[in-house]
Order: C-alpha cells, then sequence, then structure tokens
C-alpha cells in the first residue's frame, strides 16, 4: 500500500512515476504458500513451492505437539488449531500472528465453513465443539458433545466442513456422528446419529464433499453417511475386515483425513494391519487389500489419482511405500529418512513435500522420476499444509 501512495504522490506533483525510487515491498501471491508446522517449539515456517523454500518462520503458537491447518478463501490466513486449545490465526505475507486465542484444554483439530466465515474447532477437553468467527476469532457458538444417554462430554474427532453451511464431527467415547447446520450460526441445528460403532477416531468428507468416513477404532468397520440423503442414516462398510486374524499393536493411530480417492477407489490404512484396504466408491464394497510395510498411517493420493503415497507408524516409520493405481501393487519404496510424518502434494502434484521429524527437515520428492530434488532444514517438522486447500471440501 505503502508503494501505491507513493505512485499517486508522483501523479499529483506532475512526476514520472518511474523517476521515483522502489520503496515498495516485493508483491507476492499466496498460491504457491504453505504452513509446516514445526513441533517442537512452537513454531510455523512460512514456505514457497514454487522455489522450494522457507520464507520465515512464525513463533508463540504454544503446544504444536499435534497440530493441523486451514486457511480462509483468499488464502491470505492460515488458522493452526494446537493440542493445547490454541488457535492461532496467522498471516502469510506479513509472516506474524494476527489473532491467538486459547479456547479449549486439548483441542485435536478443526475446519473452515463452506462461506469462509466460521472456524469450527473439536476439542478433547473439555468436549464438544466452538464454532469462532474467522475475523476476529469472536466465539460464535459453543456446542457441548453430551452423547443422548447424558453424562460427560465426549472427546470430539474427524471434524470436516460440509456443503450448505454444515459441520460433522465424531463423538469418539460415545460412537456418535453429528452433523450441524450453521446457516444461522448463533443457533446451530445439530442431527444426532447414535450408537454408529465402538470409538469413531477420526472422519473423512469425500472431494465431491456428499460421503463422510468414519473409521472405528474399537472394532472392525468403517461408517458410511451420505449427505445428500442424511435421512437414511449412517450404513456400515468394511465390516470385520480383520475378522478371525489376531491384530497387530497400534502405535499410531491411522489418519482418515490423510485419505483420498483417486479415481473410483477409495484407499483406507487398516487399523492394526499391515494392509491399505481398497474400496469401489460405486458400490462401497471392498475391491482389494495391498500388503505394504508396515502399519499404515497416510495413504494419499497424488492429484492425478496415478499414484498413492503411504507411510507408517513406528518402527517403518522411515519408509514410504508408492502404490501403482491402475494395478494395486507397491512399485516403490523409499526410504526418506527418520519419522516421515507427513506427505503433503503440491496443487497439479509434480512434488510432494515430506516433513522428517527426527531428522529435522522436509524434503522433497519429484513424483514422475521419485528422486529428491530438494532438503528443507527445519525444527522438527510434522504437519505440511498448502494453501490450495483453501478452496477444497473437507480440509
Amino acid at each position: 500500500m505503502h508503494g501505491v501512495k507513493m505512485m499517486l504522490a508522483a501523479g499529483w506533483l506532475g512526476l514520472a512515476p518511474f523517476a521515483l525510487p522502489s520503496l515498495a515491498v516485493e508483491l507476492r501471491g499466496t498460491g504457491d504458500l504453505g504452513l509446516v508446522i514445526e513441533r517442537a517449539n512452537g513454531t510455523v515456517a512460512v514456505v514457497e513451492t514454487t522455489g522450494r523454500s522457507v520464507l520465515c518462520e512464525v513463533a508463540g503458537l504454544g503446544d504444536l505437539s499435534h497440530a493441523s491447518a486451514v486457511f480462509d478463501r483468499s488464502a491470505r490466513y492460515g488458522y493452526v488449531f494446537g493440542r493445547d486449545g490454541g488457535l492461532t490465526k496467522v498471516d502469510l505475507l506479513t509472516c506474524g500472528i494476527a489473532k491467538r486465542i486459547v479456547q479449549s484444554g486439548n483441542a485435536i483439530g478443526g475446519a473452515i465453513s463452506q462461506d469462509g466465515r466460521l472456524i469450527a474447532v473439536s476439542n478433547y477437553e473439555p468436549g464438544g465443539v466452538k464454532v469462532f468467527d474467522s475475523a476476529g476469532l469472536g466465539l460464535v457458538a459453543d456446542i457441548p458433545a453430551v452423547p443422548a444417554g447424558g453424562g460427560a462430554a465426549s472427546k470430539v474427532v474427524g471434524l470436516a466442513d460440509a456443503p450448505d453451511q454444515r459441520f460433522i464431527f465424531s463423538l469418539y467415547d460415545a460412537g456418535e456422528i453429528w452433523l450441524a447446520d450453521l446457516t444461522a450460526p448463533q443457533a446451530p441445528k445439530v442431527t444426532r446419529y447414535e450408537d454408529v460403532g465402538q470409538q469413531p477416531y477420526d472422519g473423512l468428507l469425500a472431494p465431491d464433499g456428499r460421503t463422510y468416513l468414519a473409521g472405528l477404532f474399537g472394532e472392525d468397520g468403517v461408517v458410511r453417511l451420505d449427505l445428500w440423503h442424511p435421512e437414511k442414516g449412517p450404513e456400515r462398510i468394511l465390516d470385520g475386515y480383520g475378522r478371525g486374524e489376531a491384530a497387530l499393536p497400534v502405535y499410531k493411530m491411522p489418519h482418515l483425513q490423510g485419505w483420498t480417492g483417486a479415481g473410483d477407489l477409495l484407499f483406507l490404512p487398516a487399523v492394526g494391519r499391515h494392509e491399505v484396504l481398497v474400496v469401489d466408491r460405486a458400490t462401497w464394497q471392498e475391491r482389494a487389500r495391498i500388503q505394504v510395510a508396515g502399519q499404515p498411517v497416510f495413504a494419499t493420493a497424488r492429484p492425478d489419482g496415478r499414484q498413492v503415497w503411504v507411510n507408517f507408524a513406528p518402527p517403518d516409520n522411515a519408509k514410504v511405500q508408492v502404490i501403482d493405481v491402475p494395478s494395486l501393487a507397491v512399485a516403490t519404496t523409499l526410504s526418506p529418512g527418520k519419522a516421515a510424518l507427513h506427505m503433503e502434494f503440491t496443487p497439479r502434484g509434480e512434488s510432494v513435500w515430506i516433513s522428517l521429524r527426527d531428522e529435522n527437515r522436509v524434503v522433497v520428492y519429484d513424483t514422475r522420476t521419485l528422486a529428491e530434488v530438494a532438503s528443507l532444514p527445519l525444527a522438527a517438522p510434522s504437519g505440511i499444509f498448502f494453501t490450495a486447500r483453501a478452496h477444497r471440501l473437507g480440509l
């Protein structure tokens, strides 16, 4: 803005604008920017994908041991959800904190509404969902997650933004799914679906916004809710997928929000198994199982759906495997480094960024050649979030 004022002043004085010294800060768009969580020190790094570089770091965000981020529709502001209940609005252009509040004792993530005006946060302690206005982070609504039978509020997981100004989430302790209509933000209308299964641990909204899937930790299965016909209620799919076989110890919970469809298929990490389950989205029946190198945490499709990249829980978390979608087979096993925690594709998928927490760096791979093309030193990096998410549902 300062540079614009100088140009106007030049016009008023009858001077040629180009004769003035360049005082304006370099202009920058936000389409190739992103945030990397540095979980050990309460810092986020602002990165850009074109030059594969770190632009700056923003400190003072609290406990980021399990943190995630969403972006407003301008892709200028990122909203970071910290484990300590902190909600921080980060300005990617000025590289600073625009606003920060601590809204609960323990939080697990959040979402931004369809119109970009509301930020919802899912809480472990005291449970429930709180909704804030995205501009100033003022409290708009408080939705306590008290189960149908009463008692203590449940931990809330799997929070996602849905079409028609709604949020959908799961109650881990109560075995319920709630669909909240925030058309009138101060008076949310909540539809409850009870007895969906034991311990829904995470949730995924399909990229088209129609289907919500909640994985079950307490039993083998996944719950599906069709948001075009929510009156039909939840449906179980993949019921008993591990029937008759002993489950392996779970060292890190899989993340449904890392699951992405590839064409007509979904690729789902199986809880307690060294398998990725493949589901036909037309029939919601199991199509295949792919044996992988360990217990999968994220199974993430390249934007064109040609590959699915999979990372793993300990002790196999130094590996990443690439599944070839047409053959439904592991094509490549990579060894990027210790504690490969998170993977994020650039918007068109020519590269993928992988955080290596125990090596204090982020590596970038070319997805065509599978060669490492960059390494960025960062302190204990975990989640990677690019601003392209601003224009996608369920993220």
